[in-house]
C-alpha cells in the first residue's frame, strides 16, 4: 500500500547531504541573498534597503508589545495558539478554519505548494518573471515548469499560459499583483482564468501584495475557494505589516487541498510570531498609515522617473519597476557606492530596476542620488 510523501518522510530516509541540498533549492531567495551580500561588500554597513519589498515602519507598536507579553508562553509548543490565529485569519476571510494553512512566512506556503504539485515530474505553469520561491523550489523535486513569458505590458499573458497546459499539469501559479512589475490583471480577466483553469487543475494565486491593490472592489481569489474551485491563494504579513523577519503567512484552499498542502509544511509560526500575528491583524492604524506612506513614495517616484523620461510601470504594489537605461549590475553598483541598495536583476529586463518603496525619507534620498548617477 502506497503511503503519502511529505517532506518529513523524504528527511528520514534521505542523508543530511543530500536534505540540505534540497531544502537550500529556493533560488529565488538564495539569489536576492546573494545581490545583498555583493552589494554589502562595496558598501557602508548601513545601506539604506531598497532591493528586498520591505516594510520599514513594521512591526508596528502594538505588534512588539504583543511579542513582550506573549514571551512567556515561549517555553510553550503553538498548536492551541496556532489553531486560534486560524480561526481569525478565517474569520477575517469568510471561510472555515480548516481551509486555512498557516506557514513561517508565504514563502514556505510557496515551497509547500511545490513539493506536493511538483514532485516526481509534476508539470507547473508560470509567468516570467516573476516570484520564482515555487518554482524553483518544485525543481529540486523533479518538477517541468513551463516559462511563459509576460506580455508587452509586463503582465501576465494568460492566452499563452493557459495554451501551455497539458495532460501532465499539475498547477498554474499566477502571482498577482506580479512581483517584479508590479502589475495587476484586471479582475475579470484574473477571475475568468482562474475559475476556466481550476477545471483541469489547481491554480495557485499569490496575493502577497494584494493589500495595497487600490482598484475599488478588487476581489481576492479567496471568493473561488469558497465556490469549492480548485484554487489556493497565499497571504503574508511581511509586506504591510511590516513583518518580514518575523515569518507569518498563510494558505488559504478548499479543505482536502489545505489537508494535503498541510502534511508538508514544515515550517509554520512560533508563538512570539502568533501573538504578533494576532495583534498586527488587529491593528487598523499601522495598516492605514503604511497604504498612506506607500502612495506617497511611489508618488515621489513616479515625479522623479517622469522627470528623468524614464519609462516605468504603475505599481499595484510596495515597489516600483522602471527602465534604468543601465545594466542593472552597474546600477546597482553604482548605487551601492552611495549607500543604497536596490534590486537584482530579472531577466529579461536586464536595464529595469525594482526598488522598493521604503520610508519616505529613504525614496527622497534614493530619487536624489539616483539623478546623480544617471
Amino acid at each position: 500500500m502506497a503511503t503519502q510523501f511529505d517532506r518529513r518522510t523524504w528527511l528520514r530516509t534521505a542523508g543530511l547531504a543530500g536534505a540540505f541540498s534540497v531544502l537550500g533549492g529556493a533560488k529565488a531567495l538564495a539569489t536576492e541573498q546573494s545581490h545583498l551580500r555583493v552589494v554589502a561588500n562595496n558598501a557602508p554597513k548601513t545601506p539604506l534597503r531598497l532591493a528586498l519589498n520591505e516594510n520599514p515602519y513594521g512591526p508596528s507598536e502594538k505588534v512588539k508589545q504583543a511579542i513582550i507579553s506573549g514571551f512567556q508562553d515561549g517555553c510553550r509548543y503553538p498548536y492551541g495558539l496556532q489553531r486560534e490565529l486560524a480561526e481569525i485569519v478565517a474569520k477575517k476571510h469568510g471561510v472555515p478554519a480548516d481551509c486555512v494553512v498557516l506557514t513561517s512566512g508565504s514563502g514556505e506556503g510557496l515551497r509547500t505548494a511545490g513539493l506536493t504539485y511538483g514532485l516526481h515530474g509534476g508539470e507547473i505553469v508560470s509567468a516570467t518573471p516573476t516570484f520564482l520561491a515555487l518554482m524553483d523550489y518544485a525543481r529540486q523535486f523533479g518538477a517541468y515548469i513551463h516559462e511563459v513569458p509576460l506580455d508587452d505590458q509586463l503582465t501576465h499573458d494568460l492566452n499563452a499560459m493557459e495554451k501551455r497546459l497539458t495532460g501532465a499539469t499539475k498547477l498554474v501559479f499566477v502571482c498577482n499583483p506580479n512581483n517584479p512589475t508590479g502589475t495587476l490583471l484586471s479582475a475579470a480577466k484574473m477571475k475568468s482564468f482562474c475559475e476556466n483553469l481550476a477545471k483541469q487543475t489547481v491554480v495557485f494565486a499569490d496575493e502577497a501584495y494584494f493589500d495595497y491593490v487600490t482598484e475599488p472592489n478588487y476581489p481576492s481569489m479567496v471568493e473561488l475557494v469558497k465556490q469549492g474551485l480548485n484554487v489556493i491563494v497565499s497571504r503574508t504579513l511581511s509586506k504591510i505589516y511590516g513583518m518580514a523577519g518575523i515569518r507569518v503567512g498563510y494558505l488559504i484552499a478548499r479543505p482536502d487541498i489545505a489537508n494535503r498542502l498541510r502534511a508538508n509544511v514544515m515550517a509554520s509560526v512560533s508563538v512570539p510570531a502568533v501573538y504578533a500575528a494576532k495583534a498586527a491583524l488587529e491593528d487598523t492604524d499601522f495598516y492605514k498609515m503604511s497604504l498612506q506612506k506607500n502612495t506617497e513614495c511611489l508618488n515621489i517616484m513616479y515625479k522623479t522617473l517622469d522627470d528623468l523620461k524614464m519609462p516605468y510601470v504603475k505599481s499595484h504594489a510596495n515597489f516600483v519597476f522602471f527602465n534604468s537605461g543601465k545594466d542593472i549590475g552597474e546600477l546597482s553598483k553604482m548605487m551601492a557606492e552611495k549607500d543604497i541598495q536596490v534590486g537584482r536583476p530579472f531577466p529579461p529586463y536586464l536595464k529595469w530596476c525594482r526598488v522598493s518603496t521604503g520610508k519616505v525619507e529613504d525614496i527622497q534620498a534614493f530619487v536624489k542620488t539616483l539623478k546623480e548617477v544617471v
